[in-house]
């Protein structure tokens, strides 16, 4: 991934290997933390602490605080314990899912459709693209540490999108996943799509928006955005690709997700946003967040810069 103030080319494709000048500042982030559990130590990996010195322009003391609170709301949401069983609701219109293609620097591809939006509930809707975002992140391949995003506007409305919903998304995606997000492509948005876009724009980054592509069927320039990064005989017709075989089906979509489900997290049934614990995982993540709440923002601000 790209760590300096290099803008990123159409493909949203960075180099994902920290330079050799982040290696001190890995040390020192990991200094600022102190000691870990497993569990938290688990996404503090060489490559996550990267990410986070990358989203804060490598501003050591920055990056160890936000670290620090991706840490602390992981052990309160629980992103790892949601299981396919729990969002299938949000997920029966096929308003976000995984493809089974990648794009061709092998990152996974979330399709979205505003148009899809079946639910009313802002959390239940961010409980679901957070299910999908750590799908997403468990089928990286070895060599990538971002994905795409294809957000299709065929037959969206207003009432399709919430702002609330929205700058919940921007929070979630910036603060607790980021540089996880190499491109978004927004395919066909309606004029009246822009006034929404002036909105939101200003809650997100400048390296998010930079990330932001439109591409308009009608329109051979943006369509190149597509050609870039993708083998067109396999994305599908919605997009402007060759493959027309492929259309969301939710019972096949839910058998790979149980799959999934299963592969990463074995045979372990969370069955409420309320996780079930025993006493012991329950007093190392009290244990946890105390040991983080005790880390004084003072110690990260007075560390090496």
């Amino acid at each position: 991934m790209s760590l300096g103030t290099k803008s990123s080319s159409s493909s949203g494709f960075e180099n994902t290997s920290p330079p050799e000048d982040y290696l001190n500042k890995i040390k020192e982030v990991r200094t600022l933390l102190g000691p870990l559990t497993e569990k938290s130590s688990e996404y503090c990996s060489d490559d996550a602490i990267t990410r986070y010195l990358a989203a804060r322009n490598g501003h050591v003391k920055k990056a160890a605080k936000m670290l620090k609170e991706t840490l602390k709301w992981r052990i309160q949401y629980k992103p790892e314990e949601i299981r396919w069983e729990e969002i299938a609701r949000e997920a029966e219109t096929g308003k976000i899912y995984r493809s089974n293609y990648t794009d061709k620097y092998g990152r996974p591809v979330l399709v979205m459709r505003p148009s899809c939006q079946n639910t009313k509930s802002p959390k239940g809707q961010i409980r679901f693209l957070v299910y999908c975002m750590e799908n997403a992140i468990m089928n990286l391949p070895d060599n990538q540490e971002q994905m795409v995003w294809l957000i299709d506007f065929h037959g969206f409305n207003m009432s399709h999108l919430s702002i609330k919903v929205s700058r919940e998304t921007a929070h979630v995606l910036q603060e607790h996943y980021p540089e996880r997000l190499g491109l978004a492509i927004l395919y066909n948005p309606p004029k009246i799509f822009e006034p929404f876009w002036k909105m939101v724009k200003p809650f997100l980054e400048p390296k998010t928006c930079n990330k932001v592509k439109f591409v308009y069927s009608d329109d051979n320039l943006s369509k190149k955005i597509l050609e870039d990064i993708f083998d067109m005989e396999q994305l599908e017709v919605a997009f402007g690709g060759e493959n027309s075989d492929l259309s969301f089906n939710f019972e096949k979509y839910a058998e790979r997700m149980r799959e999934d489900d299963l592969k990463f997290y074995g045979n372990t049934p969370v069955s409420s946003t309320s996780a079930h614990f025993t006493n012991s995982d329950s007093e190392v993540s009290d244990t946890e967040m105390k040991r983080l709440e005790d880390i004084p923002d003072e110690k990260i601000k007075n560390g090496t810069s």
